[in-house]
């Protein structure tokens, strides 16, 4: 994408359907006017009046304890610069997503017009008693520190500029593991540091607290080496200066055994690392470019222990592994700050996670075989799903243990057990999904691409990395839509009906009759199939023309999947073809099987059907728990449609006793833990929570998810074929462009398993 459509999008992001990226939704019944006199006049007089009574109360009638201010004045945003207030606003929103994406913390973001180090800090004073947390944001060194200093001193809230402590903590877990793979001890290595901003003397000031000496540290601005003779360094920085003579940043790095870079991409040459101590440390954390490429550097010394601030590459120090945790510890014991104790939590929390076994969930996410713990893994990856229940306990406990926290907590099972219902509906598995994509992309027929929804799809695919799209369609239509769109990248176009496409529909045409001659299929018949585009697009795929094929935008499910199940086998050992959806529900990721194909399954069918739906679920990290669901609980009804279920069950049971799978049950009973414990302790069921659900027809489960879907909004990515030997997905007539994208991913992790499988058997 060039730099005016990125432009274009960035903005529409940001303004459309609603301007903004936040707002603020009711957490109360609101419906009947009795909820309203609740709600404002006159019942809002009683809590009203507890608080009155007792300050403390204010945590327990508003949702002051679960609300943080994202605070700056804009006078250093990102790469920006001072930008002002209100041009800061957007990014403050962002923080404030991340926050409730990752932690369930809900923020206010507020920018303040002022330079004024003593007006900035009465304006936050003033209004402290709204919030139960401060975040400092994007706020000028020097009087970041005076500011985050002054205000951590007189309120009795938790207040953190993450921009000088997030990096300092994530960094210092990455340097607790990597100084172990290096067998080397803090208090011996030397240090050289590029960079002498708040966040540079912020990780300093941590490293020191790890055991690296003061007089180790080598500290270098963009004029060179601070020295104590330089009038213009701040007192922060005087701490790092040296009483010596200046040199050079090559000549610092010799002998060298930590490199940390929060400066300019490209400082750092291959003959300065070179110059190093053996297995030396670079934490080249510039962005978008590192001090030193990633590959670069690998390639110049093997022995290398290196992370940067990009996702790309391995070990990324990135700050939302830090302050969505580290406040939600606070928050939760009420913490009247953030002290060095509960930062120091943190770090060793992260470090110590990077070394228990990774959940197959991020294994899939990041398309890795097994992340071990080792050079190429000293940081938890982002995505991980334990980070809420390791990180902010970690902080709990610390606020605890130093006095600090007016609520503490006892239950730390149920702690834990609350954290994770946290996580709810925040999209996790749709970044995971993408990101495992972009791992090995793969060639996506995108089957109807003179549609322009369906265009759109295909350029954010393969703008995004997900994979390498061929547009098939009226070759016209998509080079219009293409210039319409900004979609100038050079991908192969398509168009089946063309004479110069006549020897290739000729080919594909004897293959299918071929295979197809005695069951009614002529010569003839076959040519005049290959001029539609989901007869050519299913044959690319079986011709390995193409890795993927996905379709169903503009045509009826079952005329789009009838040459799908003509044309592509069923996968090894499948003796039926299913789908399923996966919604993203408030309790996270659910699979919804059959949605589209088998009308009235056998016992036999719903068996296959929860099996194959099983094995998806795992493709994509989540261990299935599988209620069958019917209209009937365990033999409650003789119905054939119960007994079916029940049939179906038994059998399972019997030979993959190790599922946690049990019916029949009705939705409620199944959906409901405490409820099925009570009523049916004896199921494999019981006390757990169900992510998968098998239907007993076609009809309950497509009108589930699709009810699901328009009266909740819940996600839903599907249907997902089940049992094909190729990867061939169809989209629900009228899918959005997001749902395309989606799906599209879906068929290039399934294509790379297919692959995978492959490798194995040759």
């Amino acid at each position: 994408m060039d730099k005016n459509n990125k432009r274009r999008e960035a903005l529409l992001y940001h303004a459309k359907p609603t301007p903004g990226k936040i707002q603020v939704v009711p957490t109360k019944k609101y419906a009947t006017q009795r909820d309203l006199s609740l709600a404002y006049s006159p019942g809002v007089a009683e809590p009203c009046l507890e608080i009155a009574k007792d300050i403390n109360n204010v945590y327990k009638y508003t949702a002051k304890g679960n609300l943080v201010a994202v605070i700056t004045n804009g006078t250093a945003v990102l790469g920006l610069g001072d930008i002002g207030p209100e041009a800061s606003k957007p990014v403050m929103e962002g923080k404030g997503l991340l926050f409730k994406i990752f932690a369930d913390i809900d923020v206010f973001d507020i920018e303040i017009g002022t330079k004024d180090i003593e007006e900035f800090i009465q304006t936050v004073k003033n209004i402290a008693p709204t919030f139960g947390g401060i975040n400092l944001e994007d706020i000028k060194a020097p009087e970041s520190f005076e500011i985050e200093r002054r205000l951590v001193e007189e309120l009795n809230i938790p207040v953190m500029h993450d921009d000088q402590h997030g990096t300092a903590i994530i960094s210092s877990a990455a340097l607790l593991n990597a100084l172990e793979l290096a067998d080397k001890k803090a208090e011996d290595v030397k240090m050289v540091v590029s960079g002498a901003g708040s966040a540079a003397l912020a990780c300093a000031d941590l490293y020191v607290l790890l055991g690296v000496k003061v007089e180790n540290i080598f500290m270098f601005n963009s004029k060179g080496l601070l020295t104590s003779d330089n009038p213009s360094l701040s007192e922060l920085q005087l701490k790092y200066a040296k009483n010596i003579p200046s040199m050079s940043l090559a000549e610092a790095l010799v002998g060298a055994d930590i490199f940390l870079g929060l400066s300019t991409g490209g400082l750092m040459s291959p003959e300065m690392l070179l110059a190093m101590a053996d297995n030396p440390i670079v934490f080249a954390m510039a962005n978008p470019d590192p001090e030193i490429d990633y590959n670069v550097a690998i390639a110049t010394r093997k022995d290398v222990i290196m992370a940067t601030g990009r996702s790309d590459f391995p070990n990324q120090v990135n700050n939302v592994l830090g302050f969505p945790y580290i406040f939600r510890g606070a928050l939760d014991v009420r913490a009247t700050k953030i002290n060095e104790a509960m930062k120091m939590a943190a770090v060793k929390a992260l470090a110590l996670l990077t070394k228990e076994s990774v959940p197959e969930q991020v294994n899939v996410a990041y398309g890795a075989t097994k992340l071990n713990f080792g050079r190429d893994y000293i940081i938890p990856k982002p995505f991980d799903p334990r980070l809420i229940s390791i990180v902010a306990p970690a902080v709990a406990k610390a606020a605890m243990e130093s006095g600090v926290a007016l609520n503490p907590i006892t239950d730390w099972k149920k702690y834990e057990e609350e954290l994770n219902d946290r996580l709810g509906n925040d999209n996790k598995m749709v970044r995971l999904i993408t990101n495992r994509a972009k791992m090995d992309p793969k060639r996506i027929v995108f089957a109807e691409a003179d549609h322009l929804d369906v265009l759109k799809a295909a350029q954010i695919v393969h703008e995004e990395g997900i994979g390498f799209p061929i547009l098939l369609g009226n070759k016209e239509i998509i080079l219009e839509l293409k210039e319409e769109i900004g979609f100038d990248a050079d991908v192969p176009i398509i168009d089946p009906k063309i004479k110069e496409e006549e020897a290739r529909r000729n080919k594909f045409a004897l293959t299918y009759w071929s295979s197809r001659q005695r069951r009614g299929i002529s010569l003839f018949d076959a040519q005049k199939l290959m001029r539609e585009r989901n007869y050519f697009a299913a044959m690319m795929v079986n011709e390995n023309e193409a890795d993927a094929l996905v379709t169903g935008h503009s045509r009826s499910y079952p005329s789009v999947v009838k040459p799908m199940l003509q044309l592509i086998d069923k996968a090894a050992g499948a003796s039926i073809i299913a789908t399923t959806n996966m919604m993203m529900t408030a309790r996270g990721p659910m699979f919804l099987s059959d949605t589209a194909i088998n009308i009235n399954p056998s016992a036999d069918d719903l068996a296959k059907i929860a099996i194959m739906t099983a094995k998806t679920a795992k493709m994509f990290g989540v261990e299935p728990v599988i209620a069958m669901v019917s209209f009937s609980n365990f033999g409650s009804s003789s119905n054939e449609n119960a007994s079916k279920v029940r049939e179906a069950v038994a059998f399972l049971h019997k030979n993959y006793p190790d599922m946690i799978i049990d019916g029949e049950i009705q939705a409620d009973f199944a959906l409901n833990p405490e409820m099925l414990k009570e009523k049916f302790p004896f199921s494999k069921l019981a006390g757990k929570k169900v992510n998968t659900l098998v239907f007993p027809n076609l009809e309950s489960a497509n009108i589930t998810y699709k009810l699901l879907k328009e009266l909740n909004k819940v996600d839903s990515i599907g249907p997902i074929m089940l049992g094909m030997g190729k990867p061939v997905h169809i989209f629900q007539l009228g899918a959005s462009v997001e749902e395309m994208v989606n799906m599209a991913a879906i068929a290039v992790i399934d294509a790379q398993e297919k692959a995978i499988k492959k490798a194995k058997q040759v």
